[in-house]
């Protein structure tokens, strides 16, 4: 961008003008001012509006989008399979899920006191949308959030000790605010798999917060990690301090389909 004097800016014409400013905009990465200068400047020159009062409202539009986009950078990142919020789901159709307990956990105090939150119940009664809802919610108060599958998880954890890249995988995952762990249970875990699970539990005991969702309740773990002394370490870790939902027997998926069906 080429230095102008401040008699070469008096008397820019209205297109060299929009053109210092869009590249002026483009250096300092203010998109948003980018866009919309022109609609302001005519509005303020509609409203006799003061040269502060213009560039105040340049400046906050451009925060406020700035805002907007760093929430759906963090939602993005977090990699959840699809969107689910928490005021989108139906406490009426279960009322085994207590919304205030909902409600306080998209907050995220328990996120910085390094808690777990566990959500247990069969299918289709809504785990997967309340862990994506709060950790969405978490991901929106400016947290670093990662959602995975435990499947997943244990595949990713498999494949980096095999490529000697564990310990790296491990603090990664160890380094988010929340990891959002879905569909614990419904697959059976060798030693092997449960011991590098067990680790990233380990690495983020009472440092970083963890939320699963878990089809089976917890004394039938032991049917996923099949060593004793494992899986009572792995409860005890997830359990302690923990914020526990069950979400009961009663698939809402399957209310609804049969309510269609009458219908």
């Amino acid at each position: 961008m080429t230095r102008t004097t401040a008699r070469g800016r008096d008397q820019l014409t209205e297109e060299a003008a929009d053109a210092a400013i869009e590249q002026a905009c483009r250096i300092l990465r203010l998109p948003t001012i980018r866009d919309r200068f022109g609609d302001q400047a005519a509005a303020a020159i509609r409203q006799h509006a003061t040269y502060k009062s213009f560039l105040s409202e340049l400046l906050f539009i451009e925060c406020e989008d700035r805002e907007v986009r760093r929430k759906a950078r963090l939602v993005k990142q977090a990699g959840f399979p699809r969107a689910k919020r928490i005021e989108d789901f139906d406490f009426a159709a279960n009322p085994h899920v207590p919304p205030a307990l909902v409600h306080t956990l998209a907050q995220g105090a328990w996120i910085r006191s390094g808690q777990p939150v566990c959500l247990i119940g069969d299918s289709g009664t809504g785990k997967s949308h309340l862990l994506i809802g709060i950790g969405t919610a978490i991901a929106e108060a400016g947290m670093k959030v990662r959602y995975t599958t435990t499947a997943n998880l244990v595949n990713e954890l498999a494949e980096a000790a095999d490529e000697k890249k564990l310990a790296r995988t491990i603090t990664r995952y160890g380094r988010v605010d929340l990891l959002c762990l879905d569909e614990l249970g419904y697959l059976d875990l060798d030693k092997a798999g449960a011991k590098l699970l067990f680790q990233v539990f380990t690495e983020r005991e009472e440092r970083r917060a963890i939320a699963i969702a878990s089809n089976a309740p917890f004394s039938e773990w032991k049917q996923t990690f099949t060593d004793p002394r494992l899986c009572s370490a792995i409860v005890d870790r997830v359990t302690f301090n923990a914020h526990i939902i069950e979400t009961g027997v009663d698939s809402y998926r399957l209310a609804q389909t049969q309510k269609k069906r009458r219908r």
